[in-house]
Formats: C-alpha cells, structure tokens, sequence
C-alpha cells in the first residue's frame, strides 16, 4: 500500500481522525470573520504580557491575527493551524505588513515541535475546537519552557457564543464518543481541571467583542458560511432534515436577538493565563 492510502486508511479507520478532517474542511471558510478577532486579539497578547525577544507560539491561529500582533512587538512567532486555507491567507496577511512569520499546518493533539521550545503559547478561540482537552493541552504545555506562559481565550457557556455552540450540538450529527464541547473552555473550574499541577497562578479576565451586524437573520446567515460547527451542521440537514433545519434557524435567530442591539451584537469573551511549573506539584 502506498503511503498516501494508508494514510487514508489510517484516518478512515480512526474516529477523531475523521472528526478533525470534517473540522479541517469546515474552517476553511471563517476567514471573513477573522477581522472582528483583531482587537480581542490584542487585548490577549497585552494580557498575556509578551513582551520583545520572546519566542511565541500561537496555536489554531487561523488568519494569523494574534501571530502578527504578537510580530509587531518584535517578539519571535509561529502561527500555526490545522487549516492550510487559513494559513494561506494568514501568510498573505503576514506580508502585507512586511513581517516574517512561519506559519505551519498543525494539530494542536499533535503539534510539531520540539519540547519547551517557547516563552508564551497562545490560542484565540482555537484550540477549544480539539476533540481532546487533556490532549490538546498537554501538548501546549509540552512546548511551552518552564516559568513560560500559556494564555488562551475562550466562550462562556452561558453567554452568546457558548450559547450557540450548544444549540449547534443540538441539531448536529453526534460526534464520536469522547469528544468535548468546545463551551466548556468557557468554564474556569474545568479550566483550572485541566491545567492541573501542570501550572501556577491561573488568572481570569473578561472582555466583550462588539460586532457590527445588519440583523439577527445576517448574523445567522453569516454563521452557516464562515462557523466551522454551524457549515457542518447545515450540510448534514439540508437535505437530510429541511424541517429541522428551519427549527435551528429559528431558534438561533432568537438567541442572536438576545444580544442585538443597535446593529451590533455583544460577544463576551473569557481569557485564562497560567505560568508553567517546572514539575508537578505533590498528589
């Protein structure tokens, strides 16, 4: 067997293998979104403290606005996602500003490089989509110096993002079993659950996006053509289930109207950072 067919048999036969490749398709798309990720992203950089000189890596960073940020204060940083029609744009975007950037394809279960390779890690509202939390983060930490730090934000599970994404699950094909909501990342204590001993002073900060939007049904459109989980969604019921598919569309619009106001929607947002410890502490 060659080795491109027993890579595809290697994921045909591996169920979050599937799910990521299903994932990786679907992200293509959220590049018209990247824009309104811009300030947030500098609010996570400042919260994070990078500072000149660092090496950084930022992690599911899509279009490369948290990896450009972070270049512009003159640190060292690779951009990295799972996505490469991402990671084109994030290039494009790279050299308009002059920067040089490497931007590399990566699983965040599985990132290519070496052990405590970097001062900061970063991820903004990506690497929550990893079916595996403790494998994700463990691979975050394993790049990560000691004494460097992680820093990541994430949704809120009660808020409007968070919100979606359980409506979304809702309607959507079950994943293979083992796979957690990305809503969780929105939740301190499981935060604090996750890094574990692994790291010290956890700290939580809050912030609200405001977008700028036409409607409920615009912003609902919006999502079924650029938010990876709602285009697979869609996909999945469009012929299968039209009837439910309009039952989402109702209810998602109402959520949306919940957080409309004055042709804008608030998006609240959860920033966790952490300082990685040279060992596990004591059981």
């Amino acid at each position: 067997m060659n080795p491109e067919a027993s890579s595809t048999a290697a994921t045909a036969a591996d169920p979050f293998a599937q799910f990521k490749a299903r994932q990786k398709e679907a992200w293509a798309h959220f590049a018209p979104l990247a824009m309104y990720t811009t300030p947030s992203a500098a609010r996570l950089v400042r919260f994070a403290g990078v500072k000149a000189g660092q090496r950084v890596l930022d992690v599911a960073g899509g279009t490369g606005v948290v990896a450009i940020t972070v270049a512009r204060l003159g640190a060292k940083v690779t951009g990295s996602d799972l996505t490469p029609e991402l990671l084109e744009q994030a290039r494009e975007n790279a050299a308009i500003v002059g920067l040089d950037i490497e931007f590399k394809e990566a699983d965040v279960e599985k990132l290519p490089f070496g052990d405590a390779q970097y001062d900061v890690v970063l991820s903004q509202f990506g690497h929550m989509f990893a079916p595996r939390p403790d494998v994700a983060i463990a691979e975050m930490l394993r790049v990560l110096k000691p004494g460097g730090t992680i820093a990541f934000a994430s949704w809120p599970p009660d808020h409007y993002v968070g919100r979606m994404f359980q409506l979304t699950a809702r309607y959507a094909p079950p994943p293979p079993a083992g796979v957690a909501s990305p809503a969780q990342w929105g939740e301190p204590a499981i935060i604090r659950e996750r890094l574990g001993q692994a790291v010290k002073d956890i700290t939580f900060d809050r912030d609200v996006m405001i977008v700028n939007i036409l409607s409920p049904q615009h912003q609902r459109a919006t999502m079924e053509r650029t938010s990876g989980p709602v285009i697979s969604m869609v996909q999945a019921l469009e012929k299968a289930d039209p009837a439910k598919l309009a039952e989402f569309r109702r209810e998602a619009e109402a959520i949306i109207g919940e957080y409309f106001e004055m042709n804008t929607i608030r998006q609240s947002y959860l920033m966790t950072r952490a300082t990685k410890v040279s060992a596990p502490g004591p059981a």
